[in-house]
């Protein structure tokens, strides 16, 4: 059986750094035996199909194949439908009555404890405020991510340490649900 996922690729085409052209991830992706690629965006968004079925595996293979083409380690994050879209059915914010930049979703590797991040004391940081979900992290920013105080705080590597986190705001996170459902 064919499941659609998305590829979230962290760090690509940011700042003029770490360039991947989307038509050459396409191009590398089919390379590696994906069907019906796309890209969405130019920040490291891949929608594919594939029987493989291991989320890990396929990111690990991506990952390698980026690194093998253009020359630098990326991490990546693979994901089906399902998952995509019970993330965005739990989000614990009223994302309908929110500007996109105002919630953004950091997917992890792996599940992530409550206690990683419990010392973070949330109300000095309000209005912003973050829950964990399912692999996920919802973050509710309104100046925006670029202005987040608290996401500076969420980011610390001993927070993250050991996984995989990229994050995305919620117009990425909306459409990706849209294209891994076919």
């Amino acid at each position: 059986m064919t499941t659609t996922y998305a590829a979230l690729l962290r760090g690509i085409n940011v700042g003029g750094a770490r360039k991947v052209p989307m038509a050459d991830l396409r191009a590398l992706m089919e390379d590696l035996g994906h069907d019906d690629v796309r890209t969405y965006l130019q920040s490291g968004q891949a929608v594919f199909s594939n029987a493989h079925g291991d989320e890990d595996g396929l990111a690990a293979q991506l990952a390698r194949a980026v690194e093998e083409r253009f020359g630098f380690a990326v991490d990546v994050i693979v994901r089906d439908h399902a998952y995509l879209k019970a993330v965005a059915e739990a989000c614990p914010f009223p994302a309908a009555a929110l500007e996109a930049r105002q919630l953004h979703v950091t997917y992890f590797s792996a599940p992530v404890a409550p206690e990683r991040f419990a010392g973070i004391d949330q109300e000095a940081f309000l209005p912003e405020r973050f829950r964990l979900g399912d692999r996920a992290l919802y973050l509710y920013a309104p100046e925006g991510l670029g202005r987040s105080k608290l996401s500076q705080q969420l980011s610390r590597p001993r927070l993250t340490k050991g996984l995989v986190a990229t994050t995305r705001n919620w117009n990425t996170v909306v459409e990706l649900v849209k294209l891994t459902g076919g």
